[in-house]
């Protein structure tokens, strides 16, 4: 229903003003292709990297202990093998507390410098489009069919590009 009344909006605004400028452009490619966009999934995919080494090792060892329990669960009184049961599970419950917490670290990183990007670029668009007399620029994604001609993405990673702004991790 929202998508039908700004399209309403948008209608009604281009037939009452036929010299409106329309233009899109695909936020999710500038976050992809600029070099600041490039550097964050860089940063991103080298931290992944480096938690999923880490904690297929700690994987790799908490299965070895689990197999090693479970071979001397006949041999070890039932307290002993208690007490190793829930040291166990609970060196099993920090493992999954520890990569839940990664996880949502990465993510937390990821939205920051992504709002940060966007806090940049935001300025860049409203400069382009007050200096080439756009009226109204759409999402990609909100968009069925346009001219390719009304694409402004590249333009505006070019001047992202040349902006030279870097995040700092």
């Amino acid at each position: 229903m929202k998508k039908i009344i700004f399209l309403l909006i948008i209608f009604n605004f281009l037939t009452f003003n036929s010299k409106a400028q329309i233009a899109y452009i695909d936020i999710n490619l500038i976050l992809n292709t600029s070099k600041v966009g490039k550097s964050l999934n860089l940063f991103i995919k080298k931290i992944e990297n480096e938690d999923l080494t880490k904690y297929k090792l700690i994987e790799n060892d908490l299965l070895k202990k689990e197999k090693e329990l479970i071979s001397q669960q006949n041999i070890l009184k039932k307290e002993q093998f208690q007490s190793k049961l829930t040291k166990l599970s609970t060196e099993v419950q920090k493992y999954r507390s520890d990569k839940k917490m990664s996880l949502e670290k990465l993510k937390k990183i990821r939205i920051d410098k992504t709002k940060e990007i966007l806090k940049t670029l935001n300025p860049i668009i409203t400069k382009y489009v007050d200096s080439n007399a756009i009226s109204i620029v759409l999402p990609k994604k909100n968009i069925i069919v346009g001219k390719k001609n009304l694409d402004i993405t590249e333009q505006i990673i070019t001047l992202l590009d040349n902006k030279n702004f870097k995040l700092t991790f």
